[in-house]
């Protein structure tokens, strides 16, 4: 056990974390994500939080873990596509107030790519972690800043 570590993050998730340098990448994928495809597209180190939700992993990432300050938006969503326009997505605005709690930014940290793209930035990154989330569209990329 460590002090002042949420213990929903497990110590093969820590290792990767440290292990991160400025601007490698995680993809946090829902329960729908096909995660092990795209991390074997491109040699991607694959964890599993099975029974967890990308809310409580989020919030628990970013008390370790710094948003790049020399991008835009180093967190990133999968845009809804055409069919779904109006579906909404309420675990967005769960993500945006946990950045904000986490990152000077806000909500302006926070951008989108389209569903294709998402998966083609999702196989460049350096871990994809598979998680339990049930929420459609709950998948999101944080790219690592420095401390």
């Amino acid at each position: 056990m460590l002090k002042n570590i949420p213990p929903i993050l497990s110590p093969e998730l820590l290792k990767v974390l440290c292990e991160m340098g400025h601007s490698d990448r995680i993809c946090i994928g829902d329960g729908n994500f096909p995660g092990t495809a795209m991390a074997k597209a491109e040699g991607a180190i694959l964890l599993r939080a099975d029974g967890h939700g990308i809310p409580e992993l989020l919030d628990a990432i970013l008390q370790v873990f710094p948003l790049d300050a020399y991008v835009e938006t180093p967190a990133m969503l999968m845009e809804k596509m055409e069919r779904d326009k109006d579906l909404e997505i309420p675990v967005w605005e769960q993500y945006k107030d946990i950045i904000a709690k986490h990152d000077s930014r806000g909500e302006t940290a926070v951008g989108a790519y389209e569903r294709f793209e998402f998966y083609e930035q999702a196989k460049k990154c350096y871990c994809i972690l598979q998680t339990g989330e049930t929420a459609i569209y709950a998948n999101i990329i944080l790219q690592k800043g420095v401390i």
